[in-house]
Formats: structure tokens, C-alpha cells, sequence
């Protein structure tokens, strides 16, 4: 996957909003409408960018609970693992799901209508699975920063 630094402005600027109409991401890019869009086509077909998302308050839907929880499995095997990969895909209570190095094995982003529907939701994810060695919840009380937006370094001119 490779870009240039027209590609690396087009991703700066739908990261800060993907609701630009192509015709104005070529007035800020210098490029046509056609050509954004035919780049934009590419970045998407490539995987450079993944989805192009709205993000939603959770306490304005209903869910105001929100935690993160660090997950140990009992063992690290590929299988094991897998499954609980697939766990993590098919819950709607797990926003975000991150397989990680260090203490844990997973850390989730969870979030709930109130403390018994998360305490429901561990009898049902956590506790029914005996490949799980245990969880800790940490309990968000401010979420101070939302989004998916990650730097784009322009390619080096060689």
C-alpha cells in the first residue's frame, strides 16, 4: 500500500471529516473532482482507508456506562485466541477490541445501559467462557478525546 503526498492530504482531510463533497477536497488538494475521486476509490480498494464512520455519543444513545476491560486468557493458543477474536466481532456491547502485548491479553472498550446490564453481559461474555482467566473493568468516568484520526507522515521525496 503506498501513497504520495496528494493521497496524504486527502487522508488528513477526510479523517477530520468525511463528508466533503469530492469537489471540495480537490479545491483543497489542487486536484479535479474526478481525480479525488478516482484516489479516494484507491485508498479505499487498497485498505488505506478502512471504513468511513460517524462517531456517536454513547451516553446520547442510552449507554452511559462505558469501561475498559483488560481480558487474560487462560492459555495463549492460536485457537483459543481466534475465538475470542470471533467473541469480540459478534458483541454488540464491545465497541473496541484490541489484542495486546504486556499484562493482558485483550483490552475492550465496553459500554452498557447501566452497572447491571454490564454485570449481565459478564455473567454472559466473561464468566460462561472457560477459556477466560479472569477481567478487570476499569469504569470511564470522562471521555476527554474521540476519534479514529491517526497522523499522516507524507511520503519521503527520494
Amino acid at each position: 500500500m503506498e501513497y504520495d503526498r496528494i493521497d496524504a492530504r486527502i487522508l488528513e482531510i477526510v479523517q477530520k471529516n468525511n463528508r466533503l463533497t469530492s469537489e471540495t477536497i480537490g479545491e483543497l488538494t489542487g486536484l479535479s473532482a474526478t481525480a479525488c475521486q478516482r484516489r479516494l476509490k484507491r485508498l479505499r480498494s487498497e485498505g488505506i482507508i478502512e471504513a468511513d464512520v460517524s462517531i456517536v455519543s454513547a451516553k446520547a444513545v442510552g449507554r452511559a456506562i462505558q469501561m475498559l476491560v483488560l481480558v487474560t486468557l487462560e492459555r495463549e493458543r492460536s485457537d483459543i485466541v481466534d475465538r475470542f477474536k470471533k467473541a469480540i466481532k459478534s458483541s454488540a456491547e464491545v465497541v473496541n477490541g484490541f489484542f495486546v502485548t504486556g499484562d493482558a491479553d485483550f483490552v475492550l472498550y465496553i459500554t452498557a445501559r447501566s452497572m447491571e446490564d454490564y454485570e449481565q453481559f459478564t455473567r454472559r461474555f466473561f464468566y460462561e467462557n472457560p477459556e477466560i482467566k479472569g477481567f478487570k473493568t476499569m469504569v470511564i468516568m470522562d471521555r476527554v478525546k474521540a476519534g479514529f484520526a491517526i497522523p499522516i507522515e507524507p511520503p519521503s521525496e527520494d
